[in-house]
């Protein structure tokens, strides 16, 4: 239950502003759920990068709260790319998921299993069995944007 209290944030955050600016689309609603999952992904793949790079120092339990947290966030991904949530201007999905959703979704199953690779290698406490592993799902992030995500 812990480590599910990030995302609720997020996703309680992205609710509040939503009712802030009236009613959305379904496609809009879709596209605010899924920066925040992206947001919550990017603050603990920051923190772990940190760790990694070693600007920070390394400690077993947070690094491994962290990578549980984008292994988790990572599964949710899914769902928030639904058909017809595309809205050029209001995203930085690029259409073309909509348009190779196979290759898509390929790409997006790599990310979920290096992820979770990465989860089980950080509670081994071991920094030098970690940084491959991130690497990995670094490596997987970076497929999937190069051909789906605007700059």
């Amino acid at each position: 239950m812990k480590s599910l209290l990030p995302v609720a944030a997020v996703l309680l955050l992205g609710a509040s502003s939503a009712l802030a600016h009236g009613p959305e689309t379904p496609a809009e609603q879709a596209i605010h759920y899924r920066q925040g999952l992206y947001s919550a992904i990017g603050w603990n793949f920051g923190a772990m990068g940190a760790v990694v790079k070693g600007s920070a120092p390394f400690e077993k339990a947070s690094f491994a709260a962290h990578a549980a947290h984008v292994a988790a966030l990572g599964e949710m991904l899914p769902e928030a790319f639904p058909e017809g949530s595309f809205i050029e201007h209001k995203t930085e999905a690029k259409r073309a998921i909509w348009e190779h959703r196979a290759e898509f979704n390929d790409l997006m199953k790599r990310f979920q299993e290096k992820a979770t690779i990465l989860a089980d290698v950080a509670k081994s406490g071991s920094l030098e069995k970690i940084k491959p592993a991130f690497q990995d799902v670094r490596q997987s992030c970076k497929a999937c944007h190069e051909k789906f995500k605007e700059d």
